[in-house]
Parts: structure tokens; C-alpha cells; sequence
């Protein structure tokens, strides 16, 4: 069997006869490619946004999408959300949003004379938590079981979420009024910290002139199933990561546990959701190994937001901890 692919930006795969490995790899390409174009007719910005968030949605990860009003983000959630043909739930976080509010809770039957466990929105395969810092920590906390362990725990009994399943949430910056700093437990859950900036001029032009989110996103139509998105996340843990590199993840880490500016390192988890990115990272770009840009390129949307500098002792310094985490990846050496 021959055949001729077209990959990420319509580049070329090359052409295959018979082998199983590389038709697989140029199928994968074809998926990639087709959701990014997806998200991109509705998202008109950032591009490396885009592939973060496909990252983490390749990773079975969650993505905490950080940035000021206007931007865009609950418009690249919902692009990514519509593109999968799954299910999809919108959770408006408030001030008085309960736990039970995202989870569900036990409503009386009166024909049974017993109490039934109505699920909350977190049943979904994506979840969308907007500006998720404006409700309190207490609420913050009903997501923490989802997001480690794909359950919900209720009245004794144990659900299991859908497969695949991510919470994608929205924040707002933590100078904003009304807003609550998310604790580092919940920050740890989050594969990647993603900010978008501003547009270009050009893209804003677009966006003036076609108004995605309005128009373009009410008519986006899936371009994948939830079979084909798991079957994805099975190709990245079959991404081989070399011996020399995960060496170097472990290098990364120890560097941050022991830098005078840092009160807490990054951890196990973290090591292990950048190994996960890398890997996400490499199929992305339609090779079955990783090579040290992968590696680079992930460590600070995947491990800034992990650790704490002894300035501010609080996970929300964003700044201060990527210039920490900039300072790590310059003194630690990369395999070659």
C-alpha cells in the first residue's frame, strides 16, 4: 500500500509501502492536524496556546488557562471542547458556588422513598471551570478528586468520571478584585499554566472582522470522536523518552529543590507530568521519541506554576517563579 500524507502546516510525510509504524505516525499527523485547524478557525492568536493545550489534552492532563479579561480564553476552551465529539459542561465560578454545585448531591424520591445521587457538571468529558480564582477554595477543593483520579466520591459511593476526561479553567490575574489565590495542591493538578497575551494586529484584524466567537464557534462541527482521543494518549505513552533525558528531567528537578530562591521544588508529580509533556510534545510534532527541545520546551508552562519562591511563599508569583525556572534550565546542561 502506498500513500501520501499531509502533516502539521501541510508538510509531507513520506510516502509509505507497508510499514504499519509510519502509516500509524502520518494517521496520528492527520487527526493533529485537522483538530488544530479546528481551534485555529475560532481561536485567532496565539498558535503555541493551541499546541499547549492539545498537549495537555494528549497527556490526559488539565490545562489552567491564565490571563486579563478579553483575550480569549473561555473561546479557545470551547474550540477545543467542540472540536471532540464528547461531552461538554460549563461551570461559571462565583463567589457562592457550593462543592455540591460542580459534583452533584442526593436528592429525595419520593415514588422510591429513597435518596438519588444527581450528578453535577463535573460528568463530562470537558469540563470548563471559568475564572475558577473567583470561587472560594473550599469549592476549589470538588475538583481535586476529578482531576487526580478521574472519580467523584459521594455519599459513600465512588463514580467514575468519562474517558476522555479534562477540566480546562480560566483565571484571572490575582490583582483582580474578587478573586482567590487557587492552593498549591490545586495548582499541582493542573498539567500546564498557559497564558495567551494579546494579539497580533493582524489577528485582531480577523477577529474584528469575522467575530469567531460569535459566529465561526456556534457553527464549529467535531472533527474526532473520544475513541480516536484516547487511542492519541495510548500513542504517547509508546513515545520512547531515552534514558540520557529522563536523567535530565531528574537533574531539573533536584536543581529546583536545592536553588536558594525556592522554598519548595518541584515534586515527583512534576517530574512525571514533564515527562508526559515531552512526550505529548514529540507526537505532536510526529516523531515516536523525544529529543531535548521537547524536554526544554515544556518546563515552563508544565513546572513554573509547581514551585514556590521564598519571596512571596505562595504558588501565584507567576513571574518570579519563571525567572527562577529560566535561571534552571540555563545552569542545568541538556543532553546533546
Amino acid at each position: 500500500m502506498l500513500a501520501t500524507l499531509r502533516g502539521r502546516g501541510g508538510a509531507l510525510v513520506a510516502p509509505i509501502a507497508g510499514n504499519d509504524a509510519a502509516y500509524t505516525r502520518g494517521r496520528s499527523m492527520e487527526q493533529l492536524a485537522r483538530l488544530r485547524q479546528n481551534v485555529t478557525s475560532v481561536f485567532m492568536g496565539n498558535s503555541q496556546a493551541i499546541d499547549r493545550l492539545m498537549i495537555c489534552l494528549l497527556s490526559r492532563g488539565h490545562a489552567l488557562i491564565e490571563d486579563v479579561p478579553g483575550v480569549g480564553k473561555t473561546v479557545l476552551a470551547h474550540a477545543l471542547a467542540r472540536s471532540v465529539r464528547c461531552s461538554f459542561n460549563r461551570i461559571q465560578c462565583t463567589p457562592d458556588l457550593l462543592p455540591s454545585d460542580i459534583t452533584g448531591t442526593s436528592v429525595y424520591n419520593r415514588q422510591t422513598g429513597a435518596f438519588e445521587f444527581r450528578r453535577g457538571p463535573i460528568f463530562a468529558n470537558f469540563v470548563l471551570a471559568d475564572e475558577v480564582n473567583r470561587t472560594t477554595p473550599r469549592t476549589q477543593s470538588a475538583l481535586l478528586e476529578a482531576m487526580s483520579d478521574a472519580t467523584v466520591s459521594a455519599d459513600g459511593a465512588v463514580y467514575e468520571l468519562p474517558r476522555p476526561f479534562m477540566v480546562i479553567a480560566t483565571q484571572n490575574p490575582y490583582e483582580f478584585e474578587g478573586t482567590y489565590f487557587l492552593p498549591e495542591n490545586q495548582l499541582d493538578r493542573f498539567l500546564m499554566r498557559i497564558s495567551l497575551g494579546y494579539p497580533s494586529p493582524d489577528d485582531e484584524a480577523r477577529i474584528l472582522r469575522t467575530q469567531p466567537g460569535r459566529t465561526v464557534l456556534r457553527a464549529l462541527e467535531p472533527v474526532m470522536g473520544a475513541e480516536e482521543v484516547i487511542s492519541l494518549q495510548e500513542k504517547v505513552d509508546a513515545v520512547k523518552l531515552e534514558q540520557s533525558l529522563g536523567d535530565y528531567i531528574i537533574s531539573l528537578a533536584a536543581a529546583t529543590r536545592e536553588h536558594e530562591e525556592l522554598q519548595v521544588g518541584i515534586s515527583p508529580r512534576g517530574s512525571l507530568a514533564l515527562a508526559q509533556a515531552a512526550k505529548a510534545t514529540a507526537l505532536l510534532a510526529g516523531r515516536s521519541h523525544c529529543v531535548p527541545e521537547d524536554v526544554v520546551s515544556c518546563v515552563l508552562p508544565v513546572c513554573a506554576h509547581r514551585v514556590i519562591s521564598k519571596t512571596y511563599m505562595h504558588a501565584g508569583d507567576t513571574m518570579t517563579t519563571r525567572r527562577i525556572m529560566q535561571q534552571v534550565l540555563e545552569t542545568v546542561a541538556s543532553p546533546a
